[in-house]
C-alpha cells in the first residue's frame, strides 16, 4: 500500500529534529496491521471531531437568527455584522500564534483551554443581556476555536500515523466539519423558531461541556521542544491576518468602497510582508520559512484555500439565482444546500479510499478539476428554469471539494515531524479560514459590479444579475481548474 500523502522534499533544508512526543498515543503501525481504529482510537476521534464540528457550527448557526437578535439586543443594521465578525475576526487571526503556543506549551493543555474558553464564552453569549456583552462573548468564543482548530488538527495527525489511518481520521474531521456548516444553519433556524436565538448559543455550550467531560480522560500530552516564542512574528502575522480578515468580512456586507476596508486589508497585507521579513532573520521563527518552500505545504495549503473560497462563493452566488431569479423560498434554498452538505460528507467517506489507491496529490488535483468542472456547468442556467442542474451541480461540487478538503489537509502536514504539526495545522486552518473570508466577498463584487455594467447598457435586471452571476462562476471555475493543474504539474506527479 502506497503512503498516501507524502511528496519527498526537494527544495528545503531538512529541518533540525525536534522532541516529538512525550506520550505518543499511537505508535507508527507497519503496513501489515489493520486499517481499522481501535475502541480507543474511535473515541479519541469522536472527540477531536466533536470539537471542530462546534466551531464549524459556530460559524453559520447564527446567522439565520441575525434579525431577531438584532432587535432583542438593540443592535442596528450596521452592528448586526459584528455579531459574525466579532467571531470571525479572532478565529482567523490568531491560528497561527495558538498552533505556536500549543507546540511549545502542549497541544492537550492548549486545546482544553481553549474548550473551556470557548464554552464559557457560549454561556456569555447565551445569557448576555446587552449587545457589548453578547460581543465580547463572540469575540471569547472565537479566541477559543482559534485554539481548538489547529491544536485538535495536530492531535489528530499525532495520534494517528501517516497514511490510511490519518488519511481517513481527516477524511472524517472534514466531512463533520462541512456537514457542521450546513447543519448550523438548519438547526439555527430551528432553534431560533422554537426557542429563541439564545438558544443557538445555549446548543454551543452543552454541546463544549460534554467534549470536555469526555477530552481529559483520552488525550495524552503531546509537544515540540520548547523554544523562545517569536514576539515581532506573533505580532505582524496575527495583526496582518486580523486587518485581512476584518477587511473582507466588512467588505461582504458594506462593500470595498468604506476607506477602513482597503485601509484595513492593505496593512494587513504590509504586515504579512514584514512577517516573511521577521522570519527570515529570526533563530526561532513562528513559522519557518523552509515550511513554506516545501512543495506539498505551500501548494497543498494553496490548494486548500482556492477550494474553500471558491465552493462558499457558489454557494453564494446560488443562493441569489435561486431566491432573486426563481423566487424559490428560503426553506426550499435550504434544502437545497441540505442535499450539498450530504454529498459533502459522502465526498468526505471516498476521499481516503481514492488516495489510498492514487496518492493524496492526485486525488487532490482530480477534486480541483471536478469542482471547476462542475462549476462551468452552471453556466448553462437560465433566467427561468435550473432548480435541478443547481441540485446536482453543486451537489457533486460539493462532494467533490470535500475530497479536495480531505486531501490538501493531508497533503500539507505529510512528512513533517510530529513537532512540527502545531505549525503544519495551523497554516492547514488559516488557509481555510481565510478562503471563507476571500471567496464571498470578491466574487460578489465582480459578480454586482458586471450586473451593474449590464444593467447600464440597457439589459434587463434579470438579465444583468444572471449576467453577473455567471461572470463570477466563470472565473471560480478558472481559478480552479488553474490551481488543480499547478497541483497537477508540481505535486500529482510524485508519489511513494
Amino acid at each position: 500500500m502506497p503512503t498516501t500523502a507524502s511528496v519527498p522534499e526537494t527544495t528545503a533544508p531538512a529541518p533540525v529534529a525536534e522532541t516529538v512526543t512525550e506520550t505518543s498515543p499511537v505508535r507508527p503501525e507497519p503496513s501489515s496491521v489493520s486499517h481499522r481504529f481501535t475502541p480507543r482510537e474511535i473515541l479519541l476521534l469522536v472527540v477531536l471531531c466533536a470539537s471542530q464540528f462546534l466551531v464549524a457550527l459556530d460559524f453559520s448557526v447564527l446567522n439565520v437568527a441575525l434579525p431577531v437578535l438584532g432587535p432583542d439586543l438593540g443592535l442596528g443594521e450596521a452592528g448586526l455584522q459584528w455579531a459574525v465578525t466579532a467571531f470571525a475576526l479572532p478565529t482567523g487571526s490568531f491560528l497561527l500564534l495558538f498552533g505556536r503556543l500549543g507546540d511549545q506549551l502542549g497541544r492537550r493543555r492548549t486545546f482544553l483551554t481553549g474548550l473551556a474558553l470557548f464554552t464559557g464564552a457560549s454561556v456569555l453569549a447565551a445569557l448576555a443581556p446587552t449587545a457589548p456583552l453578547f460581543l465580547a462573548g463572540r469575540a471569547l468564543q472565537g479566541l477559543g476555536a482559534a485554539a481548538l482548530v489547529p491544536t485538535g488538527m495536530a492531535l489528530i495527525t499525532t495520534s494517528f500515523a501517516e497514511g490510511p489511518k490519518r488519511t481517513k481520521a481527516l477524511s472524517i474531521n472534514g466531512s463533520l466539519m462541512a456537514l457542521g456548516f450546513t447543519v448550523g444553519m438548519v438547526v439555527g433556524g430551528v432553534l431560533t423558531d422554537t426557542l429563541g436565538w439564545r438558544s443557538t448559543m445555549g446548543l454551543l455550550g452543552v454541546g463544549g461541556v460534554l467534549v470536555l467531560l469526555a477530552a481529559p480522560r483520552l488525550l495524552t500530552e503531546s509537544r515540540g521542544e520548547r523554544t523562545r516564542l517569536d514576539v515581532p512574528g506573533a505580532l505582524t502575522v496575527t495583526g496582518g491576518l486580523f486587518g485581512i480578515v476584518y477587511g473582507l468580512s466588512t467588505a461582504a456586507e458594506e462593500g470595498f468602497s468604506r476607506p477602513d476596508v482597503l485601509v484595513a486589508i492593505v496593512a494587513g497585507l504590509l504586515l504579512l510582508v514584514l512577517f516573511v521579513r521577521v522570519e527570515s532573520r529570526s533563530a526561532e521563527p513562528l513559522l519557518p520559512l523552509w515550511m513554506l518552500r516545501r512543495p506539498s505545504v505551500a501548494f497543498g495549503n494553496l490548494a486548500g484555500l482556492v477550494t474553500v473560497s471558491m465552493m462558499t462563493a457558489v454557494v453564494f452566488l446560488m443562493t441569489l439565482y435561486l431566491q432573486d431569479l426563481l423566487g424559490v423560498s428560503a426553506l426550499v434554498s435550504g434544502l437545497v444546500f441540505g442535499v450539498q452538505g450530504l454529498a459533502s460528507v459522502a465526498g468526505g467517506a471516498l476521499a481516503p479510499r481514492i488516495a489510498r489507491r492514487i496518492g493524496a496529490p492526485r486525488t487532490l488535483a482530480l477534486g480541483l478539476f471536478g469542482q471547476g468542472a462542475l462549476t462551468a456547468a452552471l453556466l448553462g442556467l437560465g433566467t427561468g428554469s435550473g432548480l435541478w442542474l443547481v441540485v446536482v451541480a453543486v451537489s457533486l461540487a460539493s462532494g467533490l471539494h470535500l475530497v479536495a478538503v480531505v486531501t490538501y489537509g493531508v497533503t500539507a502536514t505529510s512528512g513533517l515531524d510530529d513537532a512540527d504539526q502545531g505549525r503544519a495545522t495551523s497554516l492547514v486552518t488559516s488557509a481555510m479560514q481565510l478562503g471563507m473570508a476571500l471567496g464571498i466577498p470578491l466574487l460578489s463584487a465582480l459578480s454586482v459590479g458586471w450586473a451593474g455594467v449590464l444593467r447600464s447598457g440597457g439589459t434587463s435586471a434579470d438579465a444583468a444579475t444572471l449576467g453577473g452571476i455567471k461572470l463570477g462562476l466563470a472565473a471560480d471555475t478558472v481559478v480552479l481548474l488553474a490551481v488543480g493543474t499547478l497541483v497537477a504539474l508540481t505535486l500529482a506527479r510524485r508519489r511513494r
